[in-house]
Formats: structure tokens, sequence, C-alpha cells
């Protein structure tokens, strides 16, 4: 029977676990790495359902006692998960009161019947919010409903090459610009919080901002959006009758409108008030799933939310929860200090070396615990390149904005999810952006912070 690549991929990965298990690495470290491998490839290959994945996760680690419960489990009281169960439930009000529908009629006559056309504009759309709401998953639940509908206006039916790249396109425009936006992502707080918990240092918003945006946020944007053109190209054909004018908003549209107002205007003021983005996407929900005041009927809640894609996610936590407290991660980042080429003086080396572990690092503990493992590495990786600390600090966001697998972005799951299209699609864009990213990017990006004289 010949094998996949996919099995071939599986069984190297299986028989590598097997060695760190059994073979000379120090116990338990090497049966941690052992189940972290097994569960990366299963992700990785999708041989069998993520959610299935992260149940062999929970019960590789848990039956030998690798990890307590509490950790294992951590990953289903974070805020990202109830960020995105809340997100299940608004996208299902934005879909199913006709709101989406609504709204795609608005943004159809500036798209016309041109598909780069209406990649550019929803993925401007998705940038801009960006800067006024802080949680990339209410990005989501917003823009991917209005732009599945928009999809359907314009001729994109369900499945079809246009339809599953704007699907991709909103899915990477709601997350990756922000992460040079400071407020804007986890990982970019966790690194914030981490790096004044620790060293003292602080970062600002515009001096963020400058130095990130213009490559990862413009530049990075622009080549997302040539990909997608060009790997799911599409012709923009209106349905005939399509775009119409549509009839007075419904009672249920109007009350979706307001609440989603309310939470948009909560959401984009957090940092007066204090309450998390998971916390009032909970009451939103709970708003919504109200007889008589919401647009989800609560027998609908097991159909809106799929419980899956919430135990995938989890298990992503948790795989970085296990991988940060087995000191695996520190082992992991100390080989690839030793192993890559740092250098003082060497300003080009260094910086691609820097960025090259954070985006690595991100595979084995997803991108949100790349801070915690490489922030306190940083005085050390300081004084081997000469770089300033802050410099070393702000190479990790350059790093975790590198995405390869969809795996290391939970909110990646939930975008693909809401609009009805298969997670493996985004592969075909996150592969090829990654090359790129390391090749011209990440260059780019020397040159732009030698100018700046970050370097």
């Amino acid at each position: 029977m010949k094998l996949s690549v996919r099995s071939l991929v599986f069984l190297v990965s299986l028989a590598v676990a097997v060695l760190l298990a059994a073979g000379p690495v120090p116990q338990p470290l090497g049966r941690n790495a052992a189940v972290v491998l097994v569960t990366l490839s299963l992700w990785s290959t999708g041989l069998v359902p993520p959610f299935l994945t992260s149940l062999i996760f929970f019960a590789a680690v848990l039956i030998p006692g690798l990890a307590p419960p509490d950790l294992v489990f951590a990953g289903f009281g974070s805020a990202a998960v109830w960020l995105i169960v809340s997100g299940f439930v608004i996208g299902a009000a934005i879909t199913g009161s006709g709101l989406g529908g609504r709204i795609a009629g608005v943004l159809a006559p500036l798209v016309g019947s041109s598909y780069l056309r209406l990649i550019l504009v929803m993925t401007l759309a998705a940038m801009a919010l960006g800067f006024v709401m802080p949680s990339s998953v209410g990005r989501a639940v917003v823009l991917v409903p209005v732009g599945m509908a928009l999809a359907e206006r314009l001729g994109l039916h369900q499945g079809s090459n246009g339809r599953i790249g704007l699907a991709v396109a909103l899915t990477l425009a709601c997350n990756m610009p922000s992460f040079a936006i400071l407020p804007s992502n986890i990982p970019n707080m966790i690194l914030a919080g981490a790096a004044e918990g620790q060293h003292g240092v602080t970062f600002g918003y515009m001096s963020y901002l400058v130095l990130h945006y213009p490559v990862l946020g413009i530049v990075k944007s622009l080549l997302t959006v040539a990909l997608v053109v060009a790997l799911f190209p599409a012709q923009v054909v209106p349905a005939a009758g399509a775009i119409v004018v549509r009839a007075p908003i419904s009672a249920a549209e109007r009350r979706v409108a307001l609440i989603l107002a309310g939470t948009l205007a909560l959401w984009m003021t957090d940092r007066l008030h204090g309450i998390g983005p998971a916390w009032i996407g909970i009451a939103t929900a709970a708003l919504l799933l109200m007889p008589r005041l919401g647009a989800v009927p609560p027998k609908q809640f097991n159909a809106s939310v799929d419980f899956g894609m919430v135990l995938f996610v989890a298990g992503a936590l948790a795989l970085g929860a296990v991988v940060n407290a087995s000191g695996l991660g520190n082992v992991l980042g100390g080989a690839l200090r030793d192993w890559l080429p740092l250098q003082e003086g060497a300003s080009f080396v260094n910086f691609l070396s820097l960025t090259a572990m954070s985006g690595l690092m991100g595979l084995i503990t997803t991108n949100p615990g790349v801070p915690t493992v490489l922030t306190p590495m940083a005085p050390d990786l300081a004084l081997a390149t000469g770089l300033s600390l802050k410099a070393v600090l702000m190479t990790q966001v350059v790093g975790f904005a590198t995405v390869i697998f969809p795996y290391q972005v939970g909110p990646f799951v939930l975008a693909m999810q809401l609009s009805g299209e298969r997670l493996g699609h985004v592969l075909r864009i996150t592969l090829p952006l990654a090359v790129l990213t390391f090749v011209v990017l990440m260059p780019l990006d020397w040159l732009w912070w030698r100018l700046l004289g970050w370097l």
C-alpha cells in the first residue's frame, strides 16, 4: 500500500517520539517532547480531526501524570476560548437576522465586478477595525458573516474558489496586521506585560506602531492579497437581481444591530473600563440567546457553537502551557540560541536569527506562548548580539507574526468556521507567505529598523 506524504510525515514523527520517550533524553522531559511532537504532527497533517488530536493530547499527558489537570484544562478558563464561544453566537446572530446581508448590500457597490477589489475592500476593512477593536476574534465575528453574505451577492457560492479566497483573506486580515498594533492581539500584550514585569521595559503605542506596521501591517497585507488572488482565482459575476434595494430593517436586525453597537463600543473602550473582551462577549452572547430579545433561539445554541473547534483551541493553549511548565520551551530556546549564528556586531545575521528563532518557537508553543519562553532569555540574547534589550524583545513580534500552520493562531479556527469553509485552505496562503516573510519581509524589516536607528 502506497503511503501518502501526510502519513509518512506522521510515521517519522512517531518514530522520533518513541526514541525521545525511551531514549537517553532526561525524563519526564523526553516523554513531554514525545507527546508534543505527536500532537503537532497530527495537527499539521490533519490525519484526524483537530478536536480528536486535542483529546489524544489530554489523555497522553494526564494518564502518565506528565502534567496536572489544572494546567492541562486551564485553556477552558482562558479568555481566548470564551471569545470563540461568544464569537460563534454573535456570528450566527449577524447571519440569521439578515444584518450581514444588509451590510453586504451597502458594501457591494464599492466592489463593483472586480474580485481583486473585493479582496482589497474587505482586507482594508479588517485592517481599519484593528485600530479600534482589541480582539481579533471580535473583528472576525463582525466581518466574516458580512463577507460571506457579500460573496453570495456576487455569485461566489460555498466551496467556490472566490468564496474560499475571501474567507482566507478575511481570516488573515482580521488577525495578522494587528500583530503590529500594540493592544490589538494577545501575543503583543503578553510580550508587553512580560517585558515590563521581568525587565522593566515598556513599549509606547506609537513607537511600536511605527516600528512594525509599515512592513508587518501594510506590506504583508499587500502580499497576502496578491497570494489570495493568485492562488484562489475567481470572477465576480453578480447573480441576476442579486443586488437590490432591501426591505425595511426588521425588528431582529434592529435588535442585533443595537446589541452589536453596544458590544463594539465596550470593546473599543476596554482600556477605560477594564473589562476584558471575552467577558463582554459572553454578556453579548447571553443577550443574543435571550428569548424575545436576541436573534439566536436558545435551542439553536448547539448548532451555533462548534464545540469541536473549542476543544481544538483549548488543546492548543494546553500544549503551550505544558511546553512552558515542563521546561521543554527553555530547552528548545536554548538549543536554538546555541545553534543560530549570533555574534556581536553582525546586525543583519543577528536580526534574521532572532526573528527566525521567534517564528520557529511558535510552531512548538503556538504564537501566544512565544513571549513567555523567549522574554526571560532576552538579556542573554542582547549580550550575545550587542543589540539593545528593547530591540531584542521587539524581534519577537516579527517572529510570532509569522504564522506557518493554522493551529498556531486560535482566531484562524473561528474565522474559517464562521465562513463555512475548511481550515486547511488557510495553509495554502500561510506557507508561501511564511517563505516570503523569511526571504523578503525580514530583510526589509531589517532595513526599516536600521533607518529608524533601532539597529
